[in-house]
């Protein structure tokens, strides 16, 4: 895989992991109801679950592959439309997941729990399913090794999960204050979905003129 291409694949990917989400909120929650050990272990068990979905969609995507180019190439044309779509509705959300109350814990979480809750919150969301199957045949190239490219994909975006994961960890509380104060929160979804329709859009004129 070209340095370019795997660039431009974590550019988007860092767009996603960033943005606040399920995992997120349960990093912040974890670190201040038990403490920044097992929000560790439970944003471990984040990346193990996104392992297993991306390991599905790539599964997918090969059965695809095999099965006929064409489908492929058009797999590629519908995730970028789905882009598109995510992008959309991330920009008209309005909803800041940082204003739910974190509850003060009534029992003390182990290490096993933190890890299953993040493996759960990962593998219970299907719309990382699409995800990966729309974003993943973006910067596969037929022409090379096709597993060592989803290995490359797929390690990149949990490496780099994990590491956001942490980092909201260690400043759960102003990343909680900072994000739950005025519209911050929106601007974020704003910017986020304008990253996403700008990339879907990029992908549809570059086929566009390749046909």
């Amino acid at each position: 895989m070209e340095l370019s291409t795997w660039l431009l694949f974590l550019s988007i990917a860092l767009v996603a992991i960033i943005s606040p989400g399920p995992a997120v909120l349960l990093s912040v929650t974890n670190s201040l109801t038990h403490g920044f050990t097992k929000s560790v272990f439970s944003s471990l068990g984040n990346i193990t679950g996104l392992f297993v979905v991306s390991s599905a969609a790539a599964l997918g995507l090969g059965a695809v592959m095999q099965a006929s180019t064409l489908l492929f190439a058009s797999l590629k044309s519908f995730g970028a439309i789905y882009l598109i779509y995510l992008g959309i509705r991330q920009w008209k959300s309005k909803h800041n997941i940082f204003e739910k109350s974190i509850e003060t814990s009534k029992f003390n979480q182990g290490k096993r729990n933190s890890f299953v809750q993040g493996l759960l919150v990962a593998i219970s969301n299907p719309k990382a399913i699409l995800f990966f199957t729309a974003l993943f045949p973006q910067f596969i190239d037929l022409s090379k090794p096709i597993m060592i490219q989803f290995i490359i994909l797929t390690i990149t975006f949990m490496f780099f999960s994990f590491l956001i994961l942490v980092s909201y960890t260690l400043s759960a509380h102003s990343a909680k204050a900072w994000f739950a104060e005025g519209d911050r929160a929106i601007w974020l979804n704003r910017i986020s979905g304008t990253i996403f329709v700008t990339f879907g859009l990029g992908i549809l004129r570059f086929r566009n003129r390749s046909a």
